[in-house]
């Protein structure tokens, strides 16, 4: 049985960049409904008893309702987190370091994540994993994620960002790339580098 999570921070805390309106109605009724579709889907099943990562490590054998809703329990618990009020500017520490190994520099870093986010076609994700010890940038579609025995790029999520129109279009309508220009501004780094640090 999954519960919706108490978000860190208050709906407005992450304005001017998302707008009350739009995290209230996305924690209280999108991922709500994520989590009620998963805890119907799953009663009286073994699944029940497991957690999210253990669901969808073998998501392939589930149903559609299953995928899709373990996937938008598990993103949006993640979402949440790794955002915070006066967020932003750049990690520090080893979580720096990686990143400019990977990707050259942080700027080189932004564009690739940016660009992973502004091209999903249609709904979907951005994500920076950790895979095979390395730093990735990847983007999947709908409500998969680098978990998910179904998903193209593989690995352990630190850093996902929402690009369904749900999570902007109050404030940004067709406007995505701008949404995720702002996302830059509430980044909660040290959340993300705690997640490198025990996926490492």
């Amino acid at each position: 049985m999954f519960n919706l999570p108490q978000l860190p921070y208050a709906y407005n805390a992450l304005e001017p960049y998302i707008d009350a309106a739009t995290m209230e109605i996305h924690h209280t009724k999108h991922h709500q409904a994520y989590i009620n579709n998963l805890n119907n889907a799953i009663k009286g099943k073994p699944e029940e008893n497991m957690s999210l990562e253990e669901i969808m490590k073998n998501v392939s054998k589930q149903p559609p309702v299953v995928r899709n809703n373990s996937g938008g329990t598990y993103n949006h618990n993640l979402f949440w987190n790794i955002m915070k009020p006066n967020g932003g500017g750049e990690p520090t520490g080893k979580l720096a370091d990686a990143i400019k190994s990977a990707f050259g520099s942080f700027a080189d870093f932004k564009v690739k994540f940016s660009d992973a986010g502004a091209t999903r076609f249609g709904s979907g994700w951005a994500w920076l994993c950790v895979s095979g010890g390395k730093l990735a940038v990847c983007s999947t579609p709908n409500q998969d994620n680098p978990l998910m025995d179904v998903s193209e790029c593989k690995g352990l999520p630190i850093l996902g960002l929402d690009v369904w129109e749900h999570a902007y279009y109050l404030k940004y309508q067709n406007r995505r790339p701008e949404y995720i220009t702002n996302f830059w501004n509430i980044i909660n780094w040290e959340e993300v580098a705690k997640m490198f640090d025990s996926a490492r």
